[in-house]
């Protein structure tokens, strides 16, 4: 459990068994679910978007020892000041909570943009990232997305982008940030479904995975065959819930006598 500065208010609620601490920064919301037992280190996985979308992963990590952390600042779409308020969550949770330095970065669709950034502007921070269908570039979505207008001009204005085509012009979008994610070796995976029409595999997570090769680096892809029909293919039941969870668990883990275990797991 963490201990709240005295001017945060604090509120806990159960979430899946776990006991979550809501708090807010600057009016975004935030939270911390604590395991029943914490790993030595206290290792943690930092979600990035939409917690209750595919919860499982966290929910096994939780099991384990690993505590989830989120920040509620996805219609940013991971511009500049979105990452700021990443680095204040990210000094509250080692400050008040304790947790270790470089907890697994977890994103969903666009929660690709801020894991992504955010990993190129701290790449010390960060021990790996899992991505479900994430967003890699905005001129593949919003930009392609026929119904994403709303998110067109959101991105406009968090970026500050003087128009359209300032927007299409932009080169440091998580596509063109990889040399440093590859300099790192962060270690990554994705899952995707082969037939995602908003989020696009062949613009985003295999184009990024063919970047990466060129580097010397490369990127675990899990792919699903089909996603909803209702959601274009970019959703599906949550497949390889234990081997993400083991990829996440292997590489943030904290003390070195906990690698083999975590592996074999």
């Amino acid at each position: 459990m963490g201990v709240a500065s005295a001017e945060r208010e604090m509120t806990e609620s159960d979430w899946h068994g776990y006991t979550k601490q809501a708090f807010k920064l600057d009016e975004h919301p935030c939270f911390v679910v604590a395991p029943t037992i914490a790993a030595p280190g206290k290792p943690w996985v930092w979600r990035t978007s939409f917690p209750e979308f595919h919860s499982e992963i966290d929910r096994e990590l939780l099991r384990l020892g690993w505590h989830v952390g989120f920040i509620g600042v996805v219609d940013m779409l991971g511009c500049d000041a979105a990452l700021d308020l990443m680095d204040r969550f990210y000094d509250v949770l080692l400050s008040e909570w304790g947790l270790a330095h470089r907890p697994a970065l977890e994103a969903v669709s666009r929660g690709g943009l801020h894991a992504y950034r955010y990993a190129a502007r701290r790449p010390g921070r960060v021990a790996c990232i899992y991505a479900d269908t994430p967003v890699m570039d905005l001129k593949s979505w919003p930009v392609k997305c026929h119904d994403g207008e709303a998110q067109v001009e959101d991105a406009i204005k968090h970026y500050g982008f003087e128009d359209h085509a300032a927007l299409t012009a932009y080169r440091e979008n998580p596509m063109d940030l990889l040399a440093v994610i590859a300099e790192a070796g962060i270690p990554l995976r994705h899952l995707v479904s082969l037939n995602d029409e908003v989020v696009p595999p062949q613009e985003n997570t295999l184009e990024a995975q063919r970047r990466l090769q060129a580097m010397g680096h490369d990127m675990e892809v899990v792919t699903v065959a089909t996603g909803t029909p209702e959601s274009k293919g970019h959703h599906f039941p949550l497949a390889y819930v234990f081997e993400s969870a083991r990829f996440i668990a292997r590489h943030s883990y904290v003390l070195p006598e906990a690698k083999e275990y975590y592996a074999l797991r």
